[in-house]
């Protein structure tokens, strides 16, 4: 099992200075202790992720201050944008690393969103495949022809040349069947949640993924899967509850769709035209206790132990560690050095065989 950082802050509509401070050190301090990767979204006109617009800014930031650690987009919403300068943007990127990126992609869902590229709304999972396609192409450094300003074709290739001369190493984020199956047909990583899922689901997923992997020609251990677990690690479950619950809280209300969603998921009543103040709090009382049992990786380290395990039994092969949902940040930096701990443990624990999602029914 591998681990990595993740980060999605609340806090995109604050005037605060030193926003990034967090985000700054924790990568730091993963690049010090070995963690895998950093992930960072892209997030347009909401406060929620809304520090994050451009990850591949934030990546050039990141590789100037680490020397180990993956920089990864955690997603790129390639329908929004143009391939070329995704290739253009993470070569430089690839570059200030010495060759570090790791590339998500996703089909982006917000329709606000596509005021950026408003013809690929309709037709954006499409639109995601043949720019990842594309994108590939010109990193690797052929030539692809485009239309000019003149309505004319012309032949381009993209610079800076990357320092990984292949694609780098990418993941699709997936939330649906299709993409898991998608994702294994051209042999790319997953990246994934346990927002709205099931472990049971999530299980039946990964065995999609791995099944579409073999039936495309691809070793199906080969294939990543990542999930992204919201995380903090603390002394005690009652003190773990009592530091987390009002931020997380809080968290949820800048993304009143988070709360929402989960509640029609398991049929809870809910119609938002008819909330009271005390209707809300009580939605974002079930959606914290939803998500402390088994959604998240919040607890103890014992009980994070033990959703490290389940994952890993179901056949996920990276825990990807949201931690910058609004805590204290020296109780963030507390959690992560039990979570260096945790990790230093499984990577020295011994390989006794594979899992596989079908092991778990």
């Amino acid at each position: 099992m591998e681990f990595s950082l993740l980060y999605f802050s609340g806090d995109g509509s604050t005037r605060e200075t030193n926003k990034y401070n967090l985000l700054l050190e924790t990568v730091k301090y993963g690049d010090i202790h070995d963690f895998s990767a950093v992930w960072t979204p892209e997030r347009h006109f909401h406060p929620f992720g809304g520090l994050y617009p451009n990850p591949s800014v934030i990546a050039a930031a990141l590789a100037t201050i680490t020397d180990n650690i993956q920089l990864r987009s955690g997603s790129v919403v390639m329908p929004l944008q143009n391939p070329v300068r995704v290739a253009e943007e993470w070569a430089v990127v690839d570059n200030l690393s010495q060759g570090r990126v790791g590339l998500s992609f996703a089909s982006g869902w917000h329709a606000d969103d596509f005021l950026l590229q408003p013809a690929n709304y309709s037709s954006r999972k499409e639109a995601m495949w043949s720019g990842i396609k594309v994108f590939k192409q010109l990193w690797q450094g052929e030539q692809v022809e485009f239309l000019g300003g003149t309505g004319q074709p012309v032949k381009i290739q993209t610079f800076p040349r990357p320092l990984q001369a292949k694609a780098p190493p990418i993941w699709i984020t997936c939330g649906a069947d299709e993409t898991f199956i998608g994702a294994g047909k051209i042999g790319a990583n997953v990246l994934t949640s346990m927002l709205y899922e099931t472990t049971d689901n999530l299980a039946r997923r990964i065995n999609l993924y791995r099944t579409s992997l073999t039936q495309n020609g691809y070793d199906p251990q080969q294939g990543k899967v990542s999930l992204m677990l919201h995380t903090f690690i603390g002394n005690d479950q009652e003190s773990v509850r009592s530091q987390v619950k009002e931020p997380f809280c809080n968290y949820i209300k800048t993304h009143f769709g988070l709360a929402e969603k989960l509640a029609q998921k398991i049929d809870f009543p809910v119609d938002p035209s008819t909330f009271t103040e005390d209707d809300r709090a009580s939605l974002f009382d079930f959606a914290f206790e939803r998500y402390l049992s088994g959604r998240v990786m919040i607890g103890t380290r014992e009980s994070c132990r033990q959703t490290i395990e389940q994952m890993e039994k179901i056949g996920v092969d990276e825990i990807a560690c949201l931690i910058d949902f609004g805590l204290d940040p020296t109780l963030v930096m507390n959690s992560l050095d039990k979570l260096k701990d945790l990790k230093e443990e499984y990577q020295n624990k011994p390989i006794v065989g594979q899992y596989s999602a079908l092991s778990f029914f």
